[in-house]
């Protein structure tokens, strides 16, 4: 069992998130050829390791998460919000506790 430990809601099963897929991924622009969207989607490497994932946390906060994840081990190793804007802001909210 995977525990994700979501920045809004606390520690959770995984059975509560749904897999978005590999988070490294950057895709093209609307207009880009079928070509490019063509390798953006299908064309990925398979990690043996530590890769970048989307999860959404879809019976909770509903919030999408960035989580660094070991595929061998299924041990995670970093979550933050997928939102760059949410990611600084809790960022901040943690410094000012300190």
């Amino acid at each position: 069992m995977i525990r994700i430990n979501c920045p809004f809601c606390g520690t959770r099963d995984h059975s509560e998130f749904s897999y978005g897929g590999d988070g490294s991924i950057d895709y093209p622009a609307l207009d880009a050829t079928k070509e490019a969207w063509h390798d953006a989607v299908f064309m990925r490497d398979n990690i043996c390791g530590v890769q970048l994932e989307t999860w959404h946390h879809v019976h909770g906060c509903r919030m999408w998460l960035k989580i660094e994840r070991d595929t061998l081990t299924h041990e995670i190793h970093s979550v933050r919000p997928a939102h760059p804007g949410l990611a600084a802001a809790l960022s901040s909210e943690q410094e000012a506790g300190q």
